[in-house]
Order: C-alpha cells, then structure tokens, then sequence
C-alpha cells in the first residue's frame, strides 16, 4: 500500500495547494464571490476574505495575500499547538491536516484554506477523548520538551487513519513509520520511542485511554495546550526586528534609524552595540526596532541607514593562525569582554595574538611522561605509540523553539517570559545588569522547548526586549528566526586534538597526551581535554587546551561542553591500540579503566551477542562493523537548590524556581513527593518555571536531579511528618505514616481527608545538604558543587557502510550507564536515546559551514543543516547499573551531558572495523569515507 503523509507528501501537497490558491485569488480578482476568496480593499493592502472549517467549526476570516497559514492558526485563532520551527517546511512542527492530509502550513498561503477543512492538534480526539495516536505518545513517552511533538501527533493520526483503512491493526515497520514522518525533526532525539509509538497506536493498543502517563505534562503536550514563550500574547504586545552586521569585521561609523522610526507602527529602536563600534561577526546586533507587528518591524529595518568600514577577517582557525592575521580581539580590555563556552568560570590564561593558552590545569605526572613519549619515539624505549590529530566540525545548538523573550514593565516589576535553563539566574542576571532589586523582576518559562546549553545564559533577545519594554512602555516580543538562530543561537566550537597514547611493551598504559585546539568564534573557554583527565585516571596525562579566536558567532556551553571533541579523538586513540597490541578493545579498557562503574557495563557489554558474533573481514558493497566507546562524566550539584511543598483544603502544591526543558523535572518532583507520601504523582500540583519560587537549579550540567531530588524527598517526608502530627493534635488520632495516609487501629486516615479538615495550611521546605563525605571540591564556585563521584557510560553500535556509495547507516546501537540510583526510568531511557540521537547526528550529518571568505553563514536552513530524523538511527536498546552511588545525595548522578560523549567514537570505530579506514574528522561524510577506504 502507499501511505502519503511522507516528507515528499508533505511538501507535494502544500506546493499543491499553493498553486491552487494562487489560481483561485486570480480568478477571483477578476470573476464573482463563491468559488474563491473575496478580496476587500484595505488601503494599499489587499486583504481576502475565506471560509474554512477549523476543527469542525465554521470561521469566516480576513487574511492578507502573503499571509501564511500558521500566521493565520496562530494569530488569529488562537491555536498555538501548530509551532513555527523553520520556516521553510524542513521541521514538521507547523503541521495541520487540510482537508485530513498533513500539509506544512508554514508555506501554505492562508487564501489557500478557502473552503477547506482544518484540523490542528487542538482539534483530534474522539467524542472529547484523546486519539489513539495521542494516548501513543503519552503512554510511550514519545516526547521531551514538546515543541516538535503537535506536528509529528497531526502528521502521525493520518498516517494511522491511512494504515487502519487498508491494514487493520497489523502493526507498521520501523521503516514505514519513519518514511511516514520523515518530514518531522526532533531535536530532543525521542526518534525511538515516537516510532513505537505510531507503531502500537497503529496496531490497536491505545484505542483506550492512558491511566497514568509516565511524563507529568505529557497531555499537555500532546494536545498543544503547552504554553512556549513564543506562545505568550499581551495587550498591545510589540515585535521586534534586529539589523544583523552582513561584515564578519567591520567598524560601524554611523547609524541612522530616523526614517525607519518615521514609519508608521513603528515604536521605536536601541542600540545593541550598546555604544560600541566595532563588529566581530556576521549576524552580530546593531539595532532592535519595535513595532506593531513582525512585517512593519522587518520593512522597517531597510530604512536604517548604516556606515560601515569593512576590516580584514579570519574564518577558521588555519587563517586566524596564519603569520600576519588580523587580531579579533587586539587589546586586554577588548579581551576581557570576549564571552565564555565552557560551563565554568573563565580561568587567567595567556594571549599571543589569537591564541589564548594553553590550559594545562588538570595534567598530572606530565614530565615523566613526555620523557617516556620522547623515548618510545627515539627508539631508546621497548613499547608502543599511537599517536593522531582528530578534527571535529562546529555544531549548531538550533533548538527547535527559538530563543525568545516577552518582557513588560508593569506596576514597577519587570516581567520576562523567557525560554531559558535557568529561570532564577535570569531573573538576578536581569537585575543586576539593569540595576534593580531582584524583587522587582520576574522571570517566566512555562514550557522551553530545548536548550541543551545555548540558553543557560542572558542572550540579546533579554536586551533587545527590556531596552525596548523600557523605551515604549509596551510589551515586546522578540523571537529569533531559524537562519538567527542557526547564526547567533549558539555553537559547539570546531575543535582540532592531537593525542598521543603511549604504552610499555607489555601493553600498560604509560599515559595519554593531548592538545586541542578550539574554534569558539569570538568565545572562549575550552576545557576540552579536561575530559581526558577523568578517563583511564592511573595513567599520567599531559593535557594542553588553546583558544583560536575568529571572526565567526560566539560559541555557548553545548551538552557536555568540550566533551564530544575529547572523546572522539580518545576513544579513537583507544581503539587503535587495541589493534595495534591485538587485544580486544574491551578487554583493553577493562585493564586500563579503575572506574567501579564502567567496570560493571564493560562486563554487561562483553556479554552482548551484538559483541559476541560482531562481523570480521567483511567484503562486498555493503559492510558491517561494530564499535564500542566508553565515557565518563563529572557529578555537579546546585547545593542552593530548595522544594516547596504546600498542602491545604485544596490539594498539594510542589514547586521550585527551576525549569523544564524536556529533561522531565515536573515528572520528577511529582515521583518523589508521591513516593513519600503514596500518592498519585498526577494528584500533585508541580509548579515550576517561575523565578518567584524557591530557588531552583538552573537545567545544565547534568545537575537537576542530584540538586532537586533530596530536596523534594526533604520537604516531602516534612509535611508527612506534620500531618501524622496534625493527625493527633487535631483529630486525636494516633498512628503512623503509611501509603497515602495515617494508620490507626481503626483503619486509614488518607491525607485528603486530614488536610481537608486543618485549619491552617502546611508549607514545608527541603534543602539541598551536602553528601555523605561533602564534596569532591570544597569551594563551591559560581553556586556548582563538585561530587565525588564520576559517572560511567559504554556504548556499542553496529554501523552498515556502503562501500560505493560511502553511505554509513547506523542499523542498532546498545548504551550502558552506570549513574546510580533512576529514579524516573521511563523518562531516564528517554534521556538516553535523545543524547545518543544528538551525537549520531553530530558523528554523521550536522556541520556549520561559513563563507570562508565572507564568514557569512551558508547553512542556513533544516535543509541544510541537516539534523538526524527517525530513519537515520536505528534501534537502540539501554541499560542500567544502579549500582555504587550510595553517598551521593540522590542516590544516583545525572545523565543528560554523560550519555552524549561517546557515540561518536564508537560509530568511527565501527566504521573501521568495516572499512579499515579509521575517521579522523566529523562528520563521517561520504565523501570522507570514499576517500579514506582501503582498496580491495
């Protein structure tokens, strides 16, 4: 059978659909009212008047001719479950059904609903439950942060309306699911639990509802009825436009917005330069106007005139290195002002030119082991090199909601709806760069819709929008574009890493070498080989880390800052001495690795029979290869972290002034507080996303479970305690704390009834305490503490390589974890397979590229920066070892940053083992691969 909601489907029946609609407003220019929309003279616009059925209501409507279908859905309806992610039909996320087919209403022209039916995700359901696709995505945590998910819910119901018709409930391949939905992204990477998903929906299971989803907002999101920043609307709310430098280098000498401020709904500009004047990229703020809608916003910056003197630049770091190289940042006082990538403090380190370095903090026993490099290469020592220079591409951040920011004075507080990590440490950076008390700021993030490091930190859309809040004295909006985003939303830098690995003759490890070299653009930070020191910790490590400075966008903190590049070059380094010395590679890290935790996975892995019966030699066009790498991760804690629990007549409420960025941390304060007191979670209220709460960790460095989790246990075991005690004063019933209530001998108290009946009611509060032992470092820098833990993951993946065509196709991958105690499985799963989606397709696809010339950005779209979609991972089995972890205060550590290190390494390896050609660059392009084959 064929099933056409497919990308080409997708994209066929839009371009369809326009064409007709553009017939049919032409037609009706000239013919009668009836069969096409009627145009209505609007001044020197034209607007046209259509009929359309929106979920089975009948709308009449005014859109102009440019209008966008989504615009119109979204603005005048009211429907925010359809979201703008590209723009240009790549993403999925604006996905409606027109007239029951799944169409791209980012591209469809809003005269081309005339008299059609429309149905958003606000509209599926059945007799006002839930569709079976719905229920799907629920029960198989098909989902993270949420902002792709209406899109692929829409296109994924008429695939199943296609399949029941002509299949029944057979249930579809993993093939026909992701050619299906090939036209949806996920930045999260949920690619392997939205294909089960369609597949049981698709077969029957769910034609039934789900009793207790395991992500506490999972029905939110699946009906649309999440709210994102880019969803929020206020009175009178203003849009904002930014003026961009077309120059990676240039002096701004003047700019006029005079006759940009003279046009009609425009309510007025700010400088972003903030009185500076030279330009270090292309893509870097100049000016931010205002005015009433995005149209005017955009026309009028055309009328700003600016000056400019176009200066010298370099792009990539062999230019910027190169004897003579324009100077990015010439001075100290310039240099001081370069922004950090790392997730840590920036250190004082040393310049030359654009070089800052090196970073040699973490090496141990470096002397002796250059003398014994030095040996084995003078011939003067017995034992074994493996020496390399890996090179990794810079990646773009680009989460699918882009970075956005609503703010509005008002009764003198400074309200800002921001889509951050880090709702509490926007709020005090906010009023300490615009001088405010913290009281008199408010920051809001109901819903983020991803963020993986680019959002941790104040962005110019803040500025942008505070400065003209400020100015105009009416809400603004400001919301990156996706070419904006993919410019200036955020980066892991390029990174360049020599690494030596010397052993004895015996094949001990004598110790690991490394220097990097990293393009940030106009950041700096890099700690990459940090990572190094972590890994095979017996052995003495030489570690350098270079900053190379260019005219390029400044990179931001990216899951595991600086982690990936270590770690494909490492784990490479490992795998090439195995085959060097003969040894399996597993068998090699398990005599060179001490950590308790990956000692447990490599035993787990060896007994695999994906590992056990791995292809040898293959010929042909077609090759398998199976590689494996491990990975460890540092444990981080925000001992400032609090819980508030609030329980009265109406309920309990838990809450905290963090965030959810699809990491699941409602979920998590639900299981917690529910656990200790045996409740359901979904009978708790979780409010989160407000930094007027207790204060809350910020979503990054893996640190949200370990800070929040004893501290909801905390506050939680508190109000159980006082209602055992309330209990007894007030009811005069004696017992204990049971599952859902207070046991006596006359039976169970549930908590409901005992709070129904208080007078006054309970708020408790848990606080992060310090692990058994304290920390690993004492000094708490920047509100972070060090655990003494270090988390340990293994990965193995089977690759196909299409020898002719260089093609290399990841068919199944197994992931080990070794973090302690999981307190969410579903949704610590889920954590796996997304970090894992995003380094396969960091190993095999994306890669920002830049005008090497201009430094302008040439990948400026979803289809040209190409991301990972559901057919291009393959299926993916996780596992656990709970092991160990007894003294960390949770229990276990996290997992988000832990998991995304070494797919890479272990997808090169695979490769290899295939091909014989080791990749020493990402991505493994086909190219690379056709050129880097041994002949047979």
């Amino acid at each position: 059978m064929t099933i056409t909601p497919s990308r080409r489907g997708l994209l066929r029946g839009t371009l369809g659909a326009t064409g007709a609609s553009l017939l049919g407003c032409r037609a009706e220019r000239v013919g009668e009212l009836g069969q096409g929309p009627a145009v209505v003279a609007a001044g020197a616009s034209r607007l046209f008047q259509i009929r359309v059925d929106v979920n089975a209501q009948r709308r009449n409507l005014e859109v102009e001719a440019d209008d966008s279908a989504l615009m119109v859905v979204r603005e005048q309806l009211g429907l925010r479950g359809a979201k703008l992610g590209c723009g240009h039909g790549a993403c999925g996320a604006c996905t409606v059904l027109v007239d029951g087919a799944p169409t791209a209403s980012c591209l469809l022209p809003a005269t081309s609903l005339h008299e059609r039916v429309l149905t958003t995700v606000e509209g599926l359901g059945r007799a006002g439950g839930l569709h079976p696709v719905q229920r799907a995505f629920m029960a198989e945590d098909a989902l993270q942060c949420g902002y792709c998910t209406s899109g692929f819910v829409v296109a994924a119901t008429a695939f199943y309306t296609q399949w029941r018709a002509a299949e029944g409930a057979k249930e579809p391949t993993r093939g026909q699911v992701a050619d299906a939905l090939a036209g949806h992204l996920c930045r999260c990477g949920a690619h392997e639990n939205i294909v089960t998903a369609v597949q049981r929906a698709c077969a029957g299971v769910y034609e039934q509802e789900v009793a207790a989803p395991p992500r506490y907002e999972a029905r939110a999101k699946v009906t649309g009825q999440a709210v994102y920043t880019v969803d929020v609307v206020l009175p009178e709310m203003l849009a904002v436009a930014i003026l961009r430098s077309p120059y990676a280098h240039a002096k701004v000498r003047k700019v006029d917005w005079s006759l940009a401020l003279a046009q009609p709904g425009v309510a007025g500009a700010v400088d972003m330069m903030m009185g500076a004047t030279t330009l270090r990229y292309a893509g870097q703020e100049i000016v931010a106007l205002a005015a009433v809608d995005a149209r005017t916003a955009v026309a009028a910056l055309g009328r700003v005139v600016v000056e400019y003197e176009i200066l010298p630049a370099v792009i990539g770091m062999t230019a910027a290195r190169a004897p003579g190289a324009t100077v990015v940042y010439p001075t100290m006082s310039e240099r001081r002002g370069a922004t950090n990538h790392s997730e840590g403090p920036l250190l004082p380190e040393g310049w030359n030119g654009n070089l800052r370095g090196p970073f040699t903090l973490f090496s141990h026993h470096a002397p002796k082991l250059r003398r014994a490099i030095k040996g084995l290469r003078a011939g003067t020592s017995v034992g074994h090199l493996v020496e390399g220079t890996y090179s990794t591409q810079t990646q773009c951040h680009t989460c699918l909601e882009p970075h956005s920011c609503v703010a509005h004075w008002q009764d003198e507080v400074l309200t800002v709806h921001l889509s951050t990590q880090a709702v509490m440490q926007s709020a005090r950076d906010i009023a300490k760069r615009w001088g405010l008390k913290e009281s008199q700021v408010r920051v809001l993030a109901q819903h983020v819709g991803g963020g993986f490091g680019g959002k941790a930190t104040l962005c110019p859309e803040v500025v942008a929008a505070v400065e003209l809040t400020r100015l105009t004295g009416k809400p603004v909006r400001v919301a990156l574009d996706r070419r904006e985003e993919l410019t200036v939303g955020g980066t892991r830098p390029a990174h360049t890493t020599q690494v030596t690995l010397a052993t004895d003759q015996a094949g001990a490890l004598l110790g690991i070498a490394a220097t990097a070299h990293a393009d940030g653009g106009s950041a700096v930070g890099s700690t990459s080989t940090l990572l190094m020191r972590i890994m095979y910790a017996d052995a003495a490590k030489d570690l350098a880390d270079y900053d190379v400075l260019t005219h390029a966008p400044p990179s931001k903190p990216f899951r595991a800052p600086g982690g990936p590049p270590a770690f494909f070059a490492l784990e490479q380094a490992v795998d090439e001495a195995a085959v060097k010395l003969g040894v399996d590679p597993v068998t090699l890290r398990k005599r060179w690795d001490p950590n308790p935790a990956r000692k447990l996975l490599y035993a787990w892995l060896e007994q695999l029979p994906a590992w056990q019966q791995r292809p040898q030699g293959e010929r042909g066009r077609f090759r398998r290869g199976v590689g494996v790498a491990a990975a460890g991760w540092m444990y981080f804690v925000q001992p400032s972290s609090q819980v508030r629990v609030d329980a009265g007549p109406t309920g309990i409420v838990v809450s905290s002034a963090c965030q959810d960025v699809g990491n699941g941390t409602r979920s998590l304060l639900a299981k917690v507080v529910a656990e200790v007191l045996g409740v359901a979670p979904a009978s708790l209220r979780i409010e989160i996303g407000d930094s007027r709460y207790v204060p809350g960790p910020m979503a990054g460095g893996s640190r949200t479970t370990a800070s929040i989790v004893p501290a909801a246990r905390m506050a939680a075991e508190k109000l159980r305690d006082e209602l055992v005690a309330r209990a007894a004063s007030e009811r005069k019933i004696v017992g204990v704390a049971a599952l859902g209530g207070v046991k006596h001998p006359g039976g169970l108290l549930p908590w409901a009834e005992l709070l129904a009946s208080t007078p006054t009611p309970i708020t408790t509060l848990g606080t992060r305490s310090r692990d058994r032992g304290g920390w690993f470092v004492p000094p708490i820098v920047g509100g972070l503490a060090v655990g003494k833990y270090v988390a340990g993951a293994v990965h193995l993946f089977e690759v196909e390589v299409d020898t002719r065509l260089g093609r290399t196709r990841v068919l199944r991958s197994f992931h080990g974890v070794g973090a302690g105690k999981i307190i969410t499985p579903t949704l610590a799963r889920s954590q796996v397979l997304g970090g894992v989606t995003q380094a396969i397709s960091y190993a095999l696809y994306e890669e920002r590229r830049l005008d090497p010339r201009s430094g302008v950005l040439l990948t400026g779209g979803l289809e040209d920066y190409r991301i990972a979609g559901l057919g291009d991972v393959g299926e993916a089995e996780v596992h656990f070892e709970e092991e160990g972890f007894a003294n960390a205060g949770a229990g276990g550590v996290g997992l988000a940053e832990l998991i995304t290190l070494a797919p890479a390494p272990a997808i090169a390896n695979a490769v290899y083992a295939a091909t014989g050609f080791r990749p020493r660059e990402l991505p493994i392009r086909p190219d690379r691969v056709l050129a880097g084959m041994v002949p047979t």
